[in-house]
């Protein structure tokens, strides 16, 4: 079993910056995929971003590219959702899951574990 927990969320104001954290507990960390994702009320569960066994192999949803960084360290089993130049349609509960594919991909089907959830609120 795995469990994931989420950290980090808050509300900050449009162009702030927040830094999500996704602390992985049970198997080997390394053999995961972990993938970020967020979700609004009345809206689908939509991939965020990934990282997978390797931290050079990352993957960005359109709408988050350039703006967003994810990053993995294993020493501390915890995967890292960085957040700049935030907006308002950023706002969402933002989830990490895990996968045992080697790559991230934007499919919730593969992800087998997930976390709570935590809030990212943006003013305007």
């Amino acid at each position: 079993q795995v469990q994931l927990v989420e950290s980090g969320g808050g509300l900050v104001q449009t162009g702030g910056s927040l830094r999500l954290s996704c602390a992985v507990s049970g198997r080997t960390f390394t053999k995961y995929t972990i993938g970020w994702f967020r979700q609004t009320p009345g809206k689908e569960r939509e991939f965020v971003g990934g990282v997978g066994w390797s931290d050079t192999s990352t993957s960005y949803a359109d709408s988050v590219q350039g703006r967003f960084t994810i990053s993995r360290d294993n020493a501390k089993n915890t995967v890292y959702l960085q957040m700049n130049s935030l907006k308002p349609e950023d706002t969402a509960v933002y989830y990490c899951a895990a996968s045992v594919l080697t790559i991230p991909t934007i499919s919730r089907r593969v992800y087998d574990y997930w976390g709570q959830g935590t809030q990212v609120t943006v003013s305007s």
